[in-house]
């Protein structure tokens, strides 16, 4: 057994598991009529209903315990000093720096001040996007820049595009897109119209080395050309967000318009950097400030909170105490503001790929479950698409329900309806429907008999399914950005206790290595090496289909 497994906190966990194997949440609630009072918790515009989980307070105090043993309060205090706690890279973990703004003291990293750095970015970034969005920088037949062309792939596209997504009243400056599929189709359709004289490229890829990326970047270098036909006009069309000098001015970029970011930044937590320029020349510079204040409110709550009132650390623990305790295999995070419906692609990313992990920072193999399967999507949508699962199907799904109280774009009765549905749907998750109660239903309905029994059982709905309810006033760019914080760290506190690396992805290499050398394999003239006799096979199957022939 591991040391987490073996501990004496994690068999008292155990073991009060199984004495609630027989309590309902039904039952929690009419024991403990102040139940509701006693789970919950705010922070800022964030108020927190945990109450309609699978839990007594000997729980939460267990689980407390169970932070204080993986010196949880310690680890936030070294991540926010900039130790290196990504062990395996050897870097410290400063997304949090990147937010804390102007006025934060100094802080160094192996000898730089980092506060510093980060400021002259910034101050970077202010003055493109000034000269973007105020007509100042035109395109090279002198007409302004309208459009602005994301090329990136995993957190240089999906945190961006989130934002975006979320602030489309905020967005006004140049119309911003992304592209990060390496399918033909994802560039193409982007760019078909598009005008090239008034279209600015942001390429994002730290080592401008990233094979999606520069191959997206290369053919819309091609297309831009076709109309442009002079490589000089490359300078004023594309910008590059980049550390590696000599590959972005080979591509034709000038280093002037290279914005750099640092090693200490994660991909899934790089849209607060200069990878977030697409989101601060689509939504304006002062937006993008209130984007990160609101960040770094949620940072000094998480830095300074006691871990009982302490929003990321409450939902960490929930979330694995479903996770280590109940066998849950996925979580469903479940918004209600269209605005969020690209919310759960990116905090996918940001915990799917920070604990699926299965070795400690020691490079111990685990011997329990770490992560979770993230998914879900905008309400009300879901209610008639994936919610019967959640409802009646055979797996647990913990789920968190997000609201805005206050509608952005006020329209009748739209706000209240959709408030309504986002209650319901966790009390009838919570309390379910008993087979009394769906029977009195029926009979209501005139239905009685052989009928009424053939139908009694598909109406039954068990409930005790656990539920997080977390309100906010309205989406804004500073609740988003503090919306955003919230999940990193939740993230964070999860990969601290499991004693994993949350901060590195080394199981995205090995996909990528393979198909360098699949995919001279799949030309004409390619010939194929030693594979598995799957891949060979389709391979093989697929130069027959295209070519007509088959090599070995």
């Amino acid at each position: 057994m591991s040391a987490l497994t073996n501990s004496s906190l994690w068999q008292t966990l155990k073991k009060h598991r199984e004495t609630l194997a027989s309590l309902t949440l039904r039952q929690l609630f009419s024991e403990d009529p102040a139940r509701f009072d006693r789970f919950n918790a705010s922070a800022g515009p964030f108020f927190l209903d945990y109450s309609k989980n699978l839990m007594t307070t000997e729980t939460l105090d267990l689980l407390l315990n169970l932070a204080q043993q993986a010196n949880l309060p310690q680890t936030i205090q070294k991540m926010f000093a900039g130790d290196l706690i990504n062990r395996t890279e050897h870097r410290a973990v400063l997304h949090v720096a990147l937010r804390a703004g102007r006025d934060a003291p100094p802080l160094k990293v192996q000898g730089q001040d980092i506060r510093a750095e980060v400021q002259q970015v910034l101050k970077r970034m202010e003055t493109f996007v000034h000269q973007i969005r105020s007509g100042e920088w035109r395109g090279y037949d002198g007409r302004v820049i309208t459009d602005v062309v994301n090329i990136g792939i995993g957190g240089s596209d999906l945190g961006p595009a989130s934002v975006m997504t979320a602030l489309p009243a905020d967005c006004t400056g140049p119309r911003v897109h992304y592209v990060s599929n390496v399918d033909g189709a994802h560039l193409t359709y982007t760019l078909k119209s598009l005008n090239p004289a008034q279209t600015l490229f942001v390429v994002a890829s730290k080592t401008f080395t990233t094979q999606e990326t520069l191959l997206n970047a290369h053919s819309a270098r091609s297309w831009f050309l076709d109309a442009a036909q002079q490589e000089q006009y490359i300078a004023q069309h594309f910008v590059a967000i980049s550390t590696n000098e000599v590959e972005v001015s080979r591509f034709g970029i000038d280093p002037q318009h290279m914005f750099g970011f640092w090693d200490w930044v994660g991909g899934r937590y790089s849209l607060w950097s200069a990878i977030g320029l697409s989101i601060a020349l689509g939504i304006g510079m002062d937006k993008f400030n209130e984007l990160l204040a609101g960040a770094h409110e949620m940072d000094e709550h998480f830095r300074t909170a006691p871990l009982s009132r302490n929003l990321p650390v409450l939902m960490g623990l929930i979330g694995l105490w479903y996770i280590n305790f109940f066998d849950a295999q996925t979580h469903a995070i479940l918004p209600y503001d269209q605005g969020l419906e690209r919310f759960v692609a990116h905090i996918q990313q940001v915990s799917m790929e920070s604990t699926g992990k299965s070795v400690t920072l020691d490079g111990e193999t685990v011997d329990y479950a770490t992560g979770a399967v993230v998914w879900g999507g905008a309400g009300t949508n879901g209610q008639h698409a994936y919610y019967q699962l959640l409802h009646q199907g055979t797996h647990l799904i913990p789920a968190d329900f997000l609201l805005p109280m206050r509608s952005r774009v006020p329209l009748g009765t739209h706000h209240r309806v959709l408030t309504a549905n986002v209650l319901a749907q966790s009390e009838a998750l919570m309390r379910g429907k008993t087979k009394e109660e769906a029977r009195q239903e029926l009979l209501a309905q005139g239905m009685s008999g052989e009928a009424l029994e053939n139908l009694l059982p598909h109406k039954v709905f068990p409930g005790n399914r656990p539920s997080n309810t977390l309100l906010f006033e309205e989406l804004t760019a500073h609740t988003l950005g503090g919306l955003l914080a919230l999940y990193e760290h939740r993230t964070f506190v999860q990969g601290t206790l499991w004693n994993i690396n949350a901060f590195d992805q080394w199981g995205v290499e090995l996909g990528k290595q393979l198909a360098r050398s699949i995919e001279p394999e799949l030309s004409e003239q390619g010939m194929t090496s030693v594979h598995d006799g799957s891949t060979g096979g389709l391979i093989h199957h697929i130069r027959d289909t295209l070519f007509g022939l088959s090599r070995g």
